[in-house]
């Protein structure tokens, strides 16, 4: 197993961590709002990792994409303009490795209570639907959608739900960011 030392120090880039259910918009919402705000985003891991698989995923592949989306986050902080947008966080594992595995491993649970995101913006199932191989649970975007909400009040994250359709949601992005961020 691949070890990665994470760090997560005080620093001056805002983090903010576009994350929900499948087909929200996360990846969409996370390039337009690193666009909009001439700042990197850390593109979500797991899809990459995903698409060269001819099978199921397996929990070593979710501790693979565990380390990727870290090392992947880690590559891109110093090409940050003051803010960084994250396209998940590893809170996507823990929430896969409890829905298909029936756990998640400790020290993936430890990271995510250590690793600091200064803004959570949680996209809701107001979009519609859109088909993907790489997609697996369209009935159930009700439910994740709750399990993220609960696994934010854990940590005690602060978040917005972003709703809205086309640039009514972009905007309602750039406005969550904007009303956390001294950056601007």
């Amino acid at each position: 197993m691949m070890q990665l030392k994470t760090h997560n120090p005080p620093s001056t880039i805002k983090k903010f961590a576009i994350i929900g259910p499948e087909s929200t918009g996360k990846s969409t919402m996370a390039q337009y709002l690193a666009t909009y705000f001439n700042t990197v985003w850390v593109p979500e891991y797991a899809r990459e990792y995903c698409e060269g698989l001819d099978r199921d995923c397996t929990m070593e592949d979710e501790i693979n994409m565990f380390y990727g989306q870290l090392a992947l986050e880690e590559k891109l902080i110093p090409q940050a303009n003051n803010l960084l947008i994250c396209d998940v966080t590893v809170l996507t594992v823990k929430i896969w490795c409890d829905e298909v595995f029936g756990f998640t491993p400790d020290f993936v649970v430890e990271e995510i209570k250590n690793r600091h995101y200064d803004h959570y913006l949680l996209m809701d199932i107001d979009n519609p639907w859109e088909e993907d191989p790489l997609r697996n649970f369209p009935e159930k975007r009700e439910f994740f959608f709750e399990v993220y909400k609960k696994e934010l009040e854990a940590i005690k994250a602060t978040y917005t739900i972003i709703k809205g359709q086309g640039q009514q949601r972009f905007d309602n992005g750039v406005n969550a960011i904007l009303a956390f961020s001294q950056v601007f």
